[in-house]
């Protein structure tokens, strides 16, 4: 549904506010107490336009008609004093600011009659997903919602597929959306949906919605220049996601000082990557309480992620602190069009990163044959992990899953407890710190099928049995620098592969270990210079 004629002029917009004052002031007077009517310039008090606030009434009509009203003389604050004001879909409108008074709760109707489909003119993947919202706008600018009252869904009323649970938020190709302060509780579906917006700014949130399927917190579709700061959301699907459902990239992204715990993933990126991700940045957060994945990078629609940048993140009793994939799911964004070729990933570097928890999986970073994740950095890393792995899980072959969902578990358990890395092209490990809570029998990194890799001042509990610290399978050009063997480990380093070559061994202590580096019979002859490799 589409502004009419939205006065965009912001000179006009305060010019108006006297008027607009006056004409609040003068429809239905006596319907609220003085206190209630008490407006300041420009502000709408949606008691005035016959909104009871009793949590029985409809109030849909008379909340409209505030927005309208308010949009009509240039703008201004659609003011909810405190109560529950039952809704259906509301529409909003340019220069218009909706403010939920501490105590007041917008009520979503129970009744999927109340949510008129509508559908977006700008078309993407989650056309299939939703064309039903608590609250709506398009092709808007300067729109606003915040305040210290709540959104509730009431989302456990609704039963059945995507398109029979409305959504709470969706704004579609909008421009400078400021959402902020707000409590989001119990969507029927995902909680908020921002979709091919430009200059976004979330601030504050509280979100607590783990009432039904789908449940994601906060979904940034094809945004750019967006700020999300200060938020706290607890969900039963994905907490923070990116995603690219159309041919647009999620583009400038800051993302700081959040809260974050979920049934699925905390911090994603995918699992729709049509547009690519571009110069994204994650800092101050921390992740507790998640069921699958802390953070997941993921491309596997096609489309190229570039430019991400983690750091200072802590998580707790989170499965898999660490995923990233690139796939070949390649499904397009929309019906009919031939899918997208195999995309890219690239510049990622995620630094001061600790976790507690993490169950015995291990973290992968897995690209694709002839498709490698590229220059992947990870520095000042310490994980625990739960541990209990055994000898023939270290053996394990991995298929290689290109169509498959991407998930941290969708290769099972990892034949490494710690990084599993296959296909990738110049990785580097800086200053990482593994543990385990049971003993392990699997390395605590692999790397098949690595070009170009660095890993410097490892440090990793010894692994039980005869497995090395590390496993090198067809890897080319890795140099090993300022690690230091524990005591009671076998081979610290154990080599694999007819294509590996350039492997180089520089200013380690391997004396504790009872030998510094094994090299498999298929290994050729000087492609590992073991220096100071120990016994």
């Amino acid at each position: 549904m589409h502004n009419p004629n939205p006065l965009t002029s912001r000179r006009a917009f305060l010019a108006r506010w006297p008027a607009a004052a006056g004409m609040a002031l003068a429809i239905q007077p006596g319907a609220a107490s003085a206190a209630e009517t008490t407006l300041r310039p420009g502000e709408f008090n949606v008691r005035q336009f016959g909104a009871r606030g009793d949590g029985q009434t409809l109030d849909t009509r008379a909340l409209q008609k505030a927005i309208e009203a308010c949009a009509q003389n240039g703008g201004g604050t659609v003011h909810l004093p405190p109560g529950r004001y039952l809704s259906g879909t509301l529409f909003l409108r340019s220069w218009v600011t909706l403010e939920l008074a501490a105590g007041a709760t917008l009520l979503g109707s129970r009744r999927l009659e109340d949510y008129p489909p509508t559908i977006s003119a700008i078309r993407s993947y989650t056309d299939i997903y939703t064309e039903r919202s608590l609250i709506y706008g398009e092709d808007l600018e300067h729109v606003a919602l915040q305040g210290r009252g709540a959104l509730d869904g009431q989302g456990a009323a609704f039963k059945g597929p995507h398109k029979v649970r409305p959504y709470l938020v969706r704004l579609a190709n909008c421009r400078d959306v400021l959402v902020r302060d707000l409590t989001l509780r119990d969507s029927p579906m995902w909680v908020q949906h921002y979709l091919a917006c430009d200059g976004l700014r979330l601030d504050g949130l509280t979100v607590l919605s783990k009432c039904n399927a789908n449940n994601d917190g906060l979904d940034i579709d094809g945004c750019q220049r967006v700020r999300i700061a200060n938020c706290d959301i607890q969900s039963g699907d994905d907490a923070l996601v990116l995603k690219s459902t159309l041919n647009r990239p999620c583009k400038h992204v800051v993302i700081t000082n959040c809260l974050l715990s979920s049934d699925c993933n905390a911090f994603k990126l995918g699992t729709e990557s049509n547009g690519g991700f571009e110069d994204i940045a994650l800092s101050n957060c921390a992740i507790y309480d998640t069921r699958l994945a802390g953070i997941a990078l993921e491309t596997v629609d096609g489309g190229t992620l570039d430019g991400v940048r983690i750091s200072n993140v802590t998580m707790h009793n989170v499965r898999g602190p660490l995923f990233i994939r690139l796939g070949n799911r390649a499904r397009p964004f929309q019906a009919g069009m031939p899918p997208p070729g195999v995309g890219t990933l690239r510049n990622v570097s995620i630094s001061h990163l600790q976790a507690t928890g993490a169950d015995h999986t291990g973290c992968c970073i897995a690209g694709l044959p002839g498709h490698p994740v590229e220059n992947v950095t990870l520095s000042n890393i310490r994980l625990q992990f739960a541990g209990g792995g055994k000898a023939d899980e270290a053996r394990r072959e991995i298929m290689e899953k290109p169509e498959a969902y991407p998930e941290y578990s969708m290769f099972g358990v990892l034949p490494a407890y710690g990084f599993y890395c296959r296909h990738a092209h110049n990785l580097a490990f800086h200053n990482v710190e593994l543990s385990t809570i049971a003993p392990e029998a699997r390395p605590s990194l692999m790397c098949e099928d690595v070009d170009l890799l660095r890993v410097f001042a490892w440090s990793a509990l010894a692994v039980a049995g005869t497995a090395p610290v590390m496993r090198l399978e067809s890897v080319r050009n890795a140099l090993i620098e300022g690690c230091r063997a524990s005591p009671g480990i076998g081979p610290y380093l154990r080599v694999g592969g007819k294509d590996t070559a350039g492997i180089r061994l520089l200013a380690n202590d391997l004396s504790q270990a009872g030998k510094g580096v094994e090299a498999d019979p298929d290994v050729p002859p000087g492609a590992v210079s073991p220096g100071d490799s120990g016994p």
